[in-house]
């Protein structure tokens, strides 16, 4: 497996295939807190942008990971937290499309922050990017993303449009639905609105996989999905959610998965434990945690220190 600091993967993913991540900020630096978020919670909460991650220093792990492995099918800026908000984002795209332009670049964002054209300017260059639209009025956006308290939805959608305009790669706008929090009537309506304006290229519809930040939190059932995707009648839209719609696991290695099984065997582990102990990223562990448990591997127990995974056959007390 890699040890990288600011790279993790290549990871499976149901979206990009064999994705090599790029950490672009610590964990977990980001302009939102959201509720469903499976990294956890942020630690540090703020739109200011500034180089969090030495350009030099993710540069010279991407040359070294290039010198010794085989291309990925993609590489995603996501990671512990909002890739836009480094300053240094625009030259490590650049640099890629400059040294390797046959791998295709994809950048995952919550999109706050494309209200800055300077934003909007740094990923020109990506081929694909992933914002993410979960809430349009202010309330249900304070209420699901619990934003930095600068940021308000309309100037956001705004820089979204405005992004489409200028950009000439693929978008594919999430839609992240909580039962309970976006998935009434009015906030259905206000959201099939501003897709329309947004005008992606595809719409994906998503849910909880693994536990959020918050507890007591659902998944939307496969049947939610469909008849939300019903309910707005748009193009494109497609569900994606691996929770309610299956999972593709002929791409998993047996090292990380053994790694993650012999840990927990030895004691219940939180996903930082795990993380700290076998040094894999979270997104990493995520993937395979899903495996686990589908397969009846594992199970998780909620603890006063938060949700803890354990082989499936253990008791704890």
């Amino acid at each position: 497996m890699l040890m990288y600091k600011h790279l993790f993967g290549p990871v499976p993913s149901r979206r990009l295939g064999m994705s090599l991540g790029v950490d672009m900020v610590p964990k977990k630096v980001c302009s939102l807190n959201c509720v469903y978020c499976e990294v956890g919670q942020t630690t540090l909460l703020t739109v200011r942008r500034k180089e969090y991650v030495p350009e030099r220093e993710i540069i010279k792990e991407l040359k070294d990971f290039f010198k010794k492995h085989p291309d990925p099918d993609f590489i995603t800026f996501s990671g512990y937290g909002e890739p836009t908000l480094n300053t240094a984002l625009e030259n490590v795209i650049a640099y890629l499309k400059s040294e390797r332009p046959e791998i295709p670049v994809a950048v995952l964002t919550n999109g706050t922050l494309f209200g800055d054209p300077d934003v909007r300017r740094s990923l020109l260059q990506a081929d694909l990017v992933l914002p993410s639209l979960d809430a349009v009025t202010k309330e249900v956006f304070q209420k699901i993303n619990r934003p930095d308290p600068t940021l308000d939805p309309d100037t956001y959608i705004e820089g979204l449009a405005a992004f489409r305009k200028e950009f000439t790669g693929k978008i594919w706008l999430e839609v992240f639905i909580l039962p309970g929090y976006n998935d009434s009537t009015s906030e259905l309506d206000a959201l099939k609105q501003k897709i329309i304006k947004i005008r992606p290229d595809v719409v994906q519809l998503n849910t909880l996989d693994r536990p959020g930040t918050e507890p007591g939190l659902r998944s939307a059932t496969r049947k939610e999905l469909e008849s939300i995707k019903d309910y707005w009648d748009l193009p494109a839209v497609e569900i994606i959610s691996s929770s309610a719609a299956g999972k593709d696991t002929k791409s998993y290695r047996k090292d990380i998965r053994n790694a993650i099984l012999e840990t927990i065997n030895r004691r219940p582990c939180t996903l930082d434990d795990i993380s700290r102990i076998t040094g894999l990223h979270v997104n990493e562990i995520n993937k395979y945690l899903d495996t686990l448990e589908d397969a009846g591997d594992i199970r998780t127990e909620r603890q006063d220190r938060g949700l803890f995974y354990l082989p499936a056959g253990r008791n704890e007390k």
